[in-house]
């Protein structure tokens, strides 16, 4: 599926001064268009693959009205996940400032009548509170600017690296505390999808003494919008979600 920058099967051999020009070019090039580029509505869909094995479709689309986005996230099942009966549906309200990505409320269930997936929080910039409950769990705590959630963080770290600017860390809400992860930049890798060969930036996060890593491939040229999402635990696959359709105005 991936395909990296100057692959020996698919270009001439290079001397390492014409190597080092072109990847100062490529990453010039990066940047540009970063610089010229902004936050704008989108459409997207993705697989989900674990152990080889389309369990799920996801559909997500960020809609703009006055200065608020939405955010919404909506996976149905397919093949043996039709086994289980949940379907996750999540909903974040945000606004972008100089400061970045400040989430306003986060809301999303698993589809089921249990409440033990369920999450309704309300973020008071004002007061600098986010207050809620959150899978059960009754969520009081003081907000920064770093706090985002498992929804807002997605649209956080496009508003970042459109600015050209890799975040060192979000922290994430998790039921009444939050966890921070750090992000770090990895490298360039080319993904084929649906809609041709597309060149990407590769983003790494992990949370401190966690095994799981996740990885997302963002596409410069679409507005960082992730073409590949994968998580890791040691050398392990744990799944993988790869764009399928997108439509960004």
């Amino acid at each position: 599926m991936l395909q990296r920058p100057g692959d020996p099967a698919r270009s001439t051999p290079a001397s390492p001064r014409l190597r080092s020009t072109l990847a100062a070019v490529a990453l010039l090039a990066l940047r540009n268009v970063a610089a010229a580029d902004e936050l704008k509505p989108f459409e997207a869909s993705y697989n989900w693959i674990w152990n080889g094995m389309t369990v799920a479709a996801t559909s997500v689309k960020l809609e703009k009205t006055g200065d608020t986005w939405t955010y919404t996230s909506k996976s149905e099942p397919r093949g043996i996940g039709r086994l289980l009966p949940q379907r996750p549906k999540t909903v974040s309200m945000l606004r972008v400032t100089a400061a970045g990505v400040q989430p306003l409320s986060y809301k999303g269930d698993d589809g089921t009548s249990s409440t033990k997936r369920t999450v309704n929080v309300t973020y008071d910039w004002n007061a600098h509170k986010v207050t809620g409950v959150y899978e059960d769990t009754p969520v009081d705590l003081p907000l920064t600017d770093a706090v985002q959630d498992d929804s807002s963080v997605q649209i956080a770290l496009m508003v970042a690296l459109l600015r050209g600017q890799t975040p060192e860390s979000f922290s994430l809400l998790d039921k009444n505390s939050v966890r921070e992860y750090r992000y770090t930049r990895e490298g360039e890798e080319t993904v084929r999808t649906p809609f041709g060969n597309v060149a990407t930036a590769v983003y790494r996060s992990q949370r401190a003494n966690s095994p799981h890593v996740n990885r997302y491939w963002c596409a410069p040229e679409r507005g960082f919008i992730p073409m590949r999402v994968q998580q890791k635990r040691g050398d392990d696959v744990q799944w993988t979600m790869e764009i399928e359709s997108l439509k960004r105005e």
